[in-house]
């Protein structure tokens, strides 16, 4: 057989396959998985301890109230796989609808400029956020973002002080309680929401970029990856979605406060660590934080069918974050040991 001649102009193509063949059991053992157990565990223990938490009307109604603060969760998913944290989003919350409400009641602008202004405000927190944690690389996010909770809030309080603030036109409670063809208004935005981010952290540039930074951060910067752009930007977004909370909140309650959007900061991190979303970084998909939403969303409705006190809750939803952030590193530990068993 005569040995094969490439001219100059002929080019040979060759296709590099770096995907791992299906493995059925591996599928099935997944995190998210594990998820859907626990959310239909979840339901059935519901049912049986509340006759009226298998409703239709119940279950749909239920998303308008813990689906609010679920908004933040999408940003912090990112925020955590970058081995960062935030935790004023609440007080952002606050602060943003304080100014929205504040613009509305007392300076007489309209409502819709004041929701615009609301959400620019949420972005400028994000914003202040972002800068001061790739200025000062020295400061960890927990402690740049715990000095922003104690500064939003106290602005809030500033502004309004210990007062209420509603009086909010008719078509603005649509946003809390509206419905479209039966289906929550809040649901649908949400559902929006979810295939957005989604999209954007799993099947584009920026989220690859992200899931760089969370494994190497020095590494991706040495690539080319605009490290502190990326960063600024993923704490814009956590504060334009606190600022859509807000707008939720407040729609939903009819007024707002300085102290609103006490302890969200708690839930959002207990959703997306239970999601499954690894606290070193660099780990973890969108898809689980959003079933993470229903199940703590479900449970502490089935807890409130039952009149059990909010601090229990608080108890549950701590239990709850610890075990999801144990769980990971007990495996870990075992497929350790395995390993030094075979060298052995």
């Amino acid at each position: 057989m005569e040995p094969r001649v490439v001219n100059q102009n002929e080019y040979v193509q060759r296709t590099l396959v770096n995907k791992e063949a299906f493995s059925l059991k591996k599928f099935f053992f997944q995190w998210e998985w594990l998820l859907i157990l626990v959310f239909i565990v979840l339901m059935v223990i519901n049912t049986n301890i509340s006759p009226y938490f298998l409703s239709a009307t119940g279950l749909r109604d239920a998303t308008m109230i813990f689906l609010d603060k679920a908004f933040i969760v999408f940003p912090m998913v990112m925020i955590m796989i970058l081995r960062d944290i935030d935790i004023s989003v609440g007080s952002t919350v606050a602060l943003s609808a304080v100014v929205m409400a504040t613009l509305y009641n007392r300076l007489g602008v309209p409502m819709e400029m004041a929701i615009v202004i609301c959400l620019m405000v949420g972005a400028l927190c994000g914003l202040i956020n972002g800068l001061l944690i790739v200025k000062f690389k020295e400061l960890s996010a927990v402690i740049v973002t715990l000095g922003t909770m104690i500064l939003y809030r106290g602005i809030a309080y500033v502004i309004l002080e210990d007062q209420a603030s509603g009086n909010f036109p008719e078509w603005f409670s649509f946003f809390g309680w509206g419905s479209v063809a039966g289906i929550p208004f809040i649901l649908i935005v949400f559902t929006i929401f979810a295939i957005a981010f989604t999209l954007l952290l799993h099947k584009t540039t920026f989220g690859r970029q992200i899931y760089a930074m969370g494994n190497n951060d020095t590494a991706s910067r040495f690539s080319g990856v605009q490290v502190d752009k990326v960063k600024v930007i993923v704490f814009v977004l956590a504060g334009l979605m606190a600022a859509i909370t807000a707008i939720f909140l407040a729609s939903r309650m009819g007024s707002t406060r300085p102290n609103v959007a006490m302890m969200y900061e708690l839930d959002v991190i207990a959703m997306v660590a239970l999601g499954g979303i690894s606290t070193a970084g660099g780990k973890g998909r969108m898809i689980g934080a959003i079933i993470a939403v229903f199940i703590i969303g479900y449970l502490q409705y089935g807890l409130g069918l039952i009149n059990i006190p909010s601090q229990t809750m608080l108890v549950i939803v701590g239990i709850l974050l610890i075990v999801s952030v144990a769980i990971p590193k007990l495996n870990v530990g075992t497929k350790f040991k395995k390993t030094e068993k075979r060298k052995t």
